[in-house]
């Protein structure tokens, strides 16, 4: 097992030390995650909760803890992982450092496009990726959609990835990300998000990449006023339940807790979709200008990214393979 911070110790003398609670005759499940009320992905995760509800008519409940308040997703991860939490969400980034066949999932321009994505993700390959997390105590559950990440900027537009040069473009701490962006010519600088405002506000970095809802709820576009849709990266979210708190359901529950989030995983595209239409429209009428490349220019500077991770990996090029040859 991963070491466990100190701060999730904490959380666990806090919290307590079961995934679940009894409420009169019900099985009630925590579930932890660091997004706000409004997110789609939060959206997705409340139909969860009523759907397994519905299911179970009621005999199997789920508590969220929405807005990080069990920690960052590293920390419920490993909350879910010592049995104190029973489910969470996270980014398929933050969990490569747990399992390492998600890392394959943040390959830069791995998706055709959104249909050839889900059907990866839905189909035998993406099931198979959800699985490998038993190993280390976190099962996958189903994927929810975290749309494609984009290049924003405050002050010089990114048109190709000549524009890239000399500037420095926040990443999350991942080195696929970081390597991303080096091949293209930026200079990738990793920083935690809730710095990222001020970093660009006082010129500390050049810009960021992400997806138009985080774009907009983050207020960054208040600040960055070119939004490139170069779609570099699709890394998905994923639903997980801990193996400690899986393994004590029976048959029945376990496939009403499938069902369920198998159920969510639609609806939640729907949310996604919408909050995407709705985000673009207020960076628009804020006065940002949306870019669109010619996205192939951005892959073909990418490719080394790829060559690097199945020289380092070799293990997951069959996977790499069999993504980009599914129809």
């Amino acid at each position: 097992m991963k070491y466990i911070s100190a701060k999730a110790i904490l959380l666990v003398l806090l919290f307590g030390t079961s995934s679940c609670q009894s409420d009169f005759g019900s099985k009630v499940m925590y579930l932890g995650h660091t997004l706000p009320q409004t997110h789609p992905v939060h959206k997705g995760i409340v139909a969860f909760q009523k759907a397994l509800e519905k299911k179970s008519s009621g005999t199997l409940k789920v508590k969220i803890f929405p807005d990080a308040q069990l920690g960052s997703e590293r920390e419920v991860l490993e909350l879910l992982q010592i049995g104190s939490v029973a489910a969470t969400k996270v980014s398929a980034a933050t969990l490569s450092n747990f399992v390492p066949e998600y890392h394959v999932l943040g390959i830069p321009y791995l998706f055709r496009n959104k249909q050839h994505q889900f059907d990866v993700l839905e189909g035998d390959i993406g099931k198979s990726i959800l699985s490998k997390g038993s190993a280390f105590w976190l099962r996958g559950l189903c994927y929810y959609d975290a749309g494609s990440r984009s290049f924003y900027t405050s002050e010089k537009p990114i048109r190709t990835p000549e524009d890239l040069e000399g500037l420095k473009i926040r990443v999350m701490n991942n080195q696929m990300a970081i390597n991303m962006v080096n091949s293209m010519g930026g200079s990738a600088t990793p920083l935690a998000y809730g710095e990222l405002y001020t970093a660009i506000q006082q010129g500390v970095v050049d810009g960021a990449e992400n997806n138009p809802p985080s774009f907009v709820s983050s207020n960054h576009y208040e600040i960055s006023k070119y939004y490139t849709l170069d779609q570099h990266s699709s890394v998905p979210d994923v639903l997980l339940i801990g193996t400690k708190f899986w393994n004590k359901l029976s048959e029945e529950e376990k496939q009403w807790v499938q069902e369920a989030a198998d159920e969510s995983a639609q609806a939640q595209k729907k949310f996604w979709m919408d909050s995407v239409e709705e985000s673009m429209r207020i960076a628009q009428a804020a006065g940002v200008k949306i870019i669109i490349p010619e996205k192939s220019l951005f892959a073909e500077k990418s490719k080394s990214v790829v060559e690097d991770f199945v020289t380092e990996f070799p293990e997951m090029e069959s996977i790499v393979k069999q993504i980009k040859s599914q129809e």
